[in-house]
């Protein structure tokens, strides 16, 4: 007669492996790409979307990067910073003394900054500029079209976009200069407080808080709202800005919801390639737009500020999301390893009783 094995080493042999898989799933969909709003654990200043990754500042000056790392572009010094720019595939930033730190790809020198004291700094694709404290313009990096050859005089701000450049002189009258195929060097008359370079496009916020747009109009990126705005960024092919209320609104391409702001006030916002992020008024980030390489998972309470780990293949991750996949596959690797050991036992226990019997 064949030999029976026990019920409870059956059932434990084959509900193993699937507790395993059980066990390694919430891992995995915890730190799923999404391209939903993510928030952040909050006490930032001021934000950067750039092409792939994005950085902040935080309120003791200290700052975080999160999303792609391929050229060291999420990877930002030691020390505190006033201010923050991400750009293609560097970063640059404004220590509190006022000297620049830049990291991250330099194949055209535009992580490569000048000496000197600086009040603002701007990240283009593969150019950089930055206002002296003296007002004068430095440039830095790419220069194929002119983008990083300013004009005299001094400036306020400036703003680095693809291979164009624009600047708002002391005066608020606008500059521009670099490539100028679709208009987008080409600003209106009139007075501005800020101005902020897209890829083919251009806006700006006057002195009485209205926008005006200029440059290429594919998918109604230089055709704002009405009302009146505080600040306003220009991404790859969308737009967004913060209302004098502090609500955002964006326009332009919307393909990955770039241009899909949440609901709730805001200090400031920036339109990166595909994604968009802005600081709530508490102080808490808030991200929307394209995730594929975790450019819009800002760094949560439970990331303890750190972000921008990478897998295997090189895609950046979060801390929660790796920390997540590994504990869910030690415990598949626990629990189908128990299984394997059942099953053997459950093996043996037979060979044991047909030799008895």
């Amino acid at each position: 007669m064949r030999p029976r094995i026990p019920v409870r080493l059956l059932l434990f042999a084959v509900l193993a492996p699937a507790v395993g898989v059980l066990a390694v799933m919430p891992g995995w969909f915890a730190g799923s790409a999404s391209d939903g709003v993510q928030a952040s654990a909050g006490g930032f200043t001021q934000v950067s979307a750039g092409y792939l990754h994005t950085c902040g500042v935080r309120t003791d000056g200290t700052l975080a990067c999160w999303g792609s790392n391929s050229d060291g572009q999420a990877t930002p010094p030691d020390g505190t910073f006033s201010q923050v720019s991400a750009g293609g595939f560097h970063t640059c930033g404004v220590r509190t003394d006022g000297t620049l730190a830049c990291w991250g790809g330099n194949s055209d020198g535009q992580a490569t900054p000048p000496d000197g004291a600086f009040s603002q700094v701007s990240a283009g694709r593969f150019h950089t500029c930055g206002v002296r404290t003296d007002g004068t313009l430095a440039r830095w990096g790419q220069n194929d079209y002119g983008q990083g050859t300013p004009p005299d005089g001094t400036f306020s701000q400036v703003s680095a976009g693809y291979l164009h450049t624009c600047g708002v002189r002391m005066d608020g009258t606008p500059a521009c200069w670099g490539r100028n195929d679709y208009g987008q060097g080409t600003p209106p008359d009139g007075i501005f407080t800020q101005v902020s370079a897209g890829d083919a496009h251009t806006c700006g916020v006057r002195t009485d808080g209205t926008l005006a747009c200029w440059g290429w109009n594919d998918s109604g990126r230089t055709t704002p709202p009405d009302g009146t705005f505080t600040q306003v960024s220009a991404g790859h092919a969308h737009t967004c800005g913060v209302r004098t209320d502090g609500t955002l609104a964006c326009w332009g391409q919307n393909d990955y919801g770039q241009a899909t702001p949440p609901d709730g006030t805001f200090t400031q916002v920036s339109a990166g390639y595909l994604h968009t992020c802005g600081v709530r008024t508490d102080g808490t980030l808030a991200c929307w737009g394209r995730n594929d390489s975790g450019q819009a998972t800002p760094p949560s309470p439970a990331d303890g500020g750190i972000a921008g780990l990478a897998d295997i293949a090189g895609k950046p991750l979060g801390a929660r999301e790796s920390s997540g996949r590994n504990l869910g596959l030690l415990a598949a690797i626990a629990a189908v390893t128990a299984g394997v050991l059942a099953l053997g036992g459950a093996a043996w226990y037979a060979r044991r009783r047909w030799r008895a019997g």
